[in-house]
């Protein structure tokens, strides 16, 4: 290792040197779908994307084989034991907290390669077919609830007015 160059030209020696080029603007990088399971047991598919650049070239080449590589395996381990510990209404509800988790937890580790995560985002929770139709029956049954509280409460209402009239 000589060092890292300016951008210019730089004439190697072929044989003997090589030069590996770093882009240091900020790279989108798409994290695949995981199958996960969440700590109550749904089994969901969760894709996400990373934000991150290149903040020590050095380190960047240095510390590690494959930077581009080791982050996307390192996004996907943090996103699988981040989600399988929460549950899906967590998952569902909290996305930005658990975006930001991943992403400290990704900025920190990566630091010493000379990387720096700026951003995660959860781009895709996709549940299986029956827990969709499992989460549809509860709302119908939710709305349905409501409704017959607000009609007893109609009812009640009424009786109290009758009842008030008659005195």
């Amino acid at each position: 290792f000589q060092g890292v160059y300016p951008p210019g030209l730089k004439i190697l020696l072929w044989p003997i040197q090589t030069m590996q080029r770093t882009d240091l603007r900020t790279v989108t990088m798409e994290i695949p779908p995981q199958k996960i399971i969440t700590r109550d047991n749904v089994s969901v598919n969760v894709n996400a994307v990373i934000y991150y650049s290149v903040f020590s070239a050095e380190h960047a080449i240095l510390q590690i084989e494959d930077f581009q590589y080791a982050i996307s395996q390192y996004a996907q381990t943090t996103m699988r034991n981040i989600v399988g510990e929460v549950t899906l209404d967590e998952l569902l509800g909290k996305r930005d907290q658990i975006a930001d988790r991943i992403r400290e937890i990704v900025d920190k580790e990566t630091d010493p390669w000379g990387l720096k995560v700026h951003n995660v985002e959860l781009k895709d929770i996709s549940l299986p077919e029956t827990m969709e139709r499992t989460i549809a029956k509860q709302a119908e049954a939710e709305r349905e609830k409501r409704a017959l509280i607000a009609k007893s409460e109609g009812i009640r209402q009424e009786e109290i007015n009758i009842a008030d009239g008659q005195r």
